[in-house]
């Protein structure tokens, strides 16, 4: 898989799966020229440079995320040259030392894998999953755990009509123009998506509540799954979920916004808050000559 790029040198492509808690952070694209903001991509490039690559090494990352956006698992590809008569790293020396050269211990590399020169992080990925997490029996946000305030939405509510939402969920399912939830600024020029699975469900207690809290807190789980996605297209799909819950808006009123195409309505302009939002999972499958597939590089 190797191939010659500067003179002298050999180039090698990996597959680096990577999380992040996105408080920090504008996003986890790279920040250029900017020194008060910084992307996660600047600081896994930082690392980068102790692998010593006759070529700058650069990250072409699988899913963009927003400024106070998390994931548990995004992903990127990059090339590192090795001066010629050098083998190419092992994915093992190449988590390693990323690891170890990271600058901030919000990020964390979670594994490596050796691919194709011509394999493209973004493109050839099959499957993202958002997660996002709420919180209810919250009267005021200051009165949620202090560890749980960057990674979840509290709702001012003490409860959700969960069993609208997931109603309301369905009419999302499938083939659609979702132009309804895009916000301005996207670079897609086709804004049909299809989403493949959407659920609403009781999430975990959290481990960071005291007694009297865990009576009164309830976290919940949504989950979305596409090959792709618009911009703030999650966020804005839930906080149309939860007006439903909040008995703001009905479940047909959600296919009727959905039909609309319209994204400056009053319900579905409202966006959910990037703090709740987790990037979950980005898979892969049959590409190559070796035809790996989801379970053999998807972080376990």
């Amino acid at each position: 898989m190797g191939s010659c790029g500067a003179v002298g040198s050999v180039r090698a492509r990996y597959l680096v799966f990577f999380q992040y808690l996105g408080t920090d952070f504008n996003g986890v694209a790279a920040v250029r020229g900017n020194h008060r903001a910084v992307g996660v991509q600047n600081f896994l490039e930082e690392a980068a440079k102790k692998l010593n690559s006759v070529e700058p090494v650069r990250f072409t990352i699988s899913s963009r995320t927003d400024a106070g956006v998390h994931a548990l698992s995004n992903a990127a590809h990059l090339d590192i040259h090795r001066r010629s008569g050098l083998l190419p790293y092992s994915p093992e020396v190449v988590t390693q030392a990323l690891n170890t050269h990271l600058k901030h211990r919000a990020i964390r590399v979670l594994k490596a894998f050796r691919v194709p020169n011509d394999f493209h992080a973004r493109h050839a990925a099959t499957s993202r999953t958002y997660l996002y997490r709420l919180a209810t029996g919250c009267p005021w946000p200051d009165q949620l755990p202090v560890f749980e305030q960057n990674v979840c939405w509290a709702l001012q509510t003490e409860c959700l009509d969960v069993a609208a939402m997931q109603e309301a969920a369905q009419h999302l399912l499938g083939t659609h123009d979702f132009s309804a939830f895009q916000s301005a600024g996207s670079p897609a020029t086709n804004a049909v998506r299809t989403l493949q699975r959407v659920s609403v469900s009781s999430g975990p207690a959290s481990p960071f509540a005291l007694p009297q809290e865990s009576r009164r807190l309830q976290f919940w789980t949504l989950e979305f799954e596409s090959q792709s996605f618009l911009y703030r297209q999650v966020r804005r799909m839930t906080a149309v979920l939860v007006a439903v819950g909040q008995g703001i808006l009905t479940p047909p009123q959600v296919k009727a916004i959905l039909e609309s195409q319209d994204p400056l309505g009053k319900y579905q302009a409202r966006v959910a808050p990037a703090r709740g939002l987790f990037l979950k999972s980005v898979l892969y499958d049959n590409f190559g000559k070796r035809g790996w597939d989801r379970k053999e590089l998807g972080p376990h």
